[in-house]
This record gives structure tokens, sequence and C-alpha cells, in this order.
């Protein structure tokens, strides 16, 4: 089976390491962004541009991601929808969400959320750094021996 990696690029700061580790193992990248995130042409890369509407990457995503393909997100209701369609589901850190995780992660961005409604201000994200970059590639790579190993048997 033919599996694909599938990046949510607005924001992504791992394209580069995305990239690199489609090119050890063959893989096709589509990476989808608005229009307001030129992203640049990359070899071995398909880039979608949607609309700026504030779902179109994730409608887009959410409707073309197929089961055993590999999701980049930093979004926990696309990371979920991902895993409802038994895809692989990753962080831009590294964090593999799971049917196990992801319910209370949903939770917590509910929470967060109503707290920032209520006045209540957070830090946000703490910054991203080269380890979390390193991590994250470690992370993909075993993702991606993992389902050439198991689409060789």
């Amino acid at each position: 089976m033919a599996y694909k990696i599938i990046v949510d690029a607005d924001a992504c700061p791992v394209k580069p390491e995305i990239v690199k580790a489609a090119a050890q193992f063959q893989t096709e990248v589509v990476m989808v962004a608005s229009f307001d995130h030129r992203l640049a042409p990359m070899d071995g890369v398909q880039i979608v541009q949607v609309d700026r509407s504030d779902q179109s990457a994730d409608l887009y995503i959410a409707n073309r991601i197929a089961p055993g393909d590999v999701l980049i997100t930093q979004d926990f209701g696309l990371a979920a929808i991902a895993l409802g369609k038994k895809a692989i589901a990753l962080s831009n850190r590294g964090q593999t969400y799971s049917d196990r995780t992801i319910d209370f992660l949903l939770d917590r961005r509910h929470e967060q959320a109503k707290q920032r409604r209520g006045g209540k201000h957070s830090k946000g994200p703490k910054p991203f750094t080269e380890e979390d970059r390193q991590f994250f590639l470690q992370t993909l790579t075993k993702v991606l021996r993992r389902l050439q190993d198991n689409s060789t048997l």
C-alpha cells in the first residue's frame, strides 16, 4: 500500500526535515497551506494552496487523508480526524498522537480556550529548538522505517 506524508504546512517549522526524510524513503509529500503562506517549490513535494478561510487547509486534508498516511500537524482536531481514518499523526515536535492521548489533548485545548475567553492569559508554547527539530526528524524516520518494513512483508 502506498502511503504519503501530508503536511498542515501553514506554520510548520520542520518542512526541510520532512522533505529530507521523505526522500530517504522515496515517499510522496503533500504540503497544504493557505494562499497567505506561499510555499516555495521543492523536489518531491506536491504543494497545494487553498483559500485563506479559517479551516480550508484542514478540510482539504481531512477529505484526502487515507489509512496509513502520515499527517504532520499541530492541530489536535485535525489529528483526531486523521486517527479516525487510520492514519498516523505527528506533531511538529515529534509527538505521536494516539487514540489514547487525543481525547486528553482536545479536552485540555477546550479548557484553555474557556479560560482565555474568561480573561486568563497563558504563556503559549515554548520556543521551538534545535533539539525539537532533531527529535521530530528521528520520530518521522522511525515511523517511515516501520511503514516501509511493514509494506515489504
